[in-house]
């Protein structure tokens, strides 16, 4: 457990550090990194490997030739076989370029705003002053610590899930640096998120002439978006939305082809299965029809292990020596921290900086709980 002589100490150097951390938020704010542009997102992986190098940080760079490079960053001997604290995070964001020519970084009162800030680079920034305070302090950490940062989180994690999970398995235990709950809680279950799309074929025909010759496509997506429907149970946390369709050509055609779009969310494995399970056994209403079910579960459902429940109440422990009274729930979206908690890892989530608006206009940090919340970090790798 942390010394209790060490958590002023702590939170008095990183409250001197607020300013230098808000500056240090816009610049990384300055760097607009969309999923998929690796020139954008290769420049802000190169500064951030700096900061990390700065600190002592063993910085590995993995190229990913489908999108921006991932970085790994070890703080220990590099001979120490202890399993390490890994910390999750990534630097893509829901942002196109030319985002911030109109919503350019900003601190107004007691809140600090910009695109991709909430989510997740305020987070990036207090990771690293956490880090920095403890060097400067003389504070040694009981085991290694390692950082995954990636590039394609907002996308699905398509080219950074086996590193994750090749890293996660060899760790003590994950943090996961998505941002809190609205109330400041930590995050231990998180639905698991899936997309599945629809094709339907039917065949084409005169509508006036001769419609009796054509199968409806569209008709029979209606049919199975209702039976899709009837797949939820958001008792159990199950939930469907059809997002999107799409079908036919112009009013005089009976349409022979349909898609629709529809995501996903489960709370817990059986149910993921279960959705994929009966998404795959649709069948056509209309004789002659024809159906095809891509997609499934993406990321798994972080479902609150009884290792995820004694790592928050390790971490609740911790916070009372910061005087903090730490609460945990659930939400019902997804992070990388799904496929750590899928693999048995005890993940802990939500210990970025509080704010809102993710992926909204509004998006935004909330910069008083700036040196708390790393203040937290700091605390949680120093303990556990």
């Amino acid at each position: 457990m942390i010394d209790l002589r060490d958590g002023p100490k702590l939170l008095a150097h990183l409250a001197e550090c607020k300013e230098e951390m808000l500056a240090a938020i816009a610049t990384l704010v300055a760097y607009e990194t969309p999923s998929g542009d690796k020139p954008a997102l290769d420049a802000l992986a190169t500064r951030i490997a700096a900061d990390f190098a700065t600190l002592g940080g063993i910085v590995r760079r993995i190229a990913n030739d489908a999108g921006g490079d991932h970085l790994h960053v070890r703080f220990g001997i590099p001979e120490d076989t202890t399993p390490p604290s890994l910390v999750l995070g990534h630097f893509d964001t829901v942002w196109p370029i030319g985002t911030l020519a109109r919503r350019p970084f900003r601190v107004e009162g007691h809140r600090a705003s910009g695109p991709g800030i909430f989510d997740m680079k305020a987070s990036l920034v207090m990771a690293r002053f956490a880090l920095e305070a403890c060097r400067k302090l003389g504070l040694a950490f009981p085991r290694p610590v390692e950082l995954l940062l990636t590039s394609d989180e907002e996308i699905g994690s398509q080219s950074s899930r086996p590193l994750i999970e090749e890293t996660a398995r060899r760790a003590a235990h994950v943090l996961v640096l998505e941002p809190p709950l609205a109330d400041g809680g930590l995050k231990t279950a998180r639905k698991g998120v899936g997309v599945f799309i629809l094709d339907v074929s039917g065949r084409a025909a005169h509508a006036g002439v001769e419609p009796e010759k054509g199968i409806n496509a569209v008709v029979e997506l209606a049919h199975q978006v209702l039976a899709i429907q009837q797949l939820a149970d958001p008792e159990a946390g199950t939930t469907l939305n059809v997002g999107r369709i799409a079908g036919g050509t112009t009013s005089n055609v009976v349409p022979s082809a349909a898609t629709a779009m529809i995501d996903a969310r489960a709370a817990t494995l059986a149910e993921a299965q279960r959705l994929e399970t009966m998404m795959a056994r649709l069948t056509p209403v209309l004789p002659g029809a024809k159906l095809t079910v891509r997609g499934g579960f993406n990321r798994p459902p972080m479902e609150r292990t009884p290792a995820i429940a004694a790592l928050f109440a390790r971490a609740r422990e911790v916070g009372r020596t910061l005087g903090l009274e730490l609460t945990e729930g659930s939400t019902g979206g997804g992070s990388d921290g799904n496929f750590t908690a899928a693999l048995g890892i005890p993940t802990l989530d939500g210990l970025g900086v509080p704010g809102g608006g993710a992926h909204a206009d509004d998006e935004h940090i909330l910069v008083d709980p700036l040196p708390i919340r790393a203040r937290l970090l700091a605390a949680l790798l120093l303990s556990l």
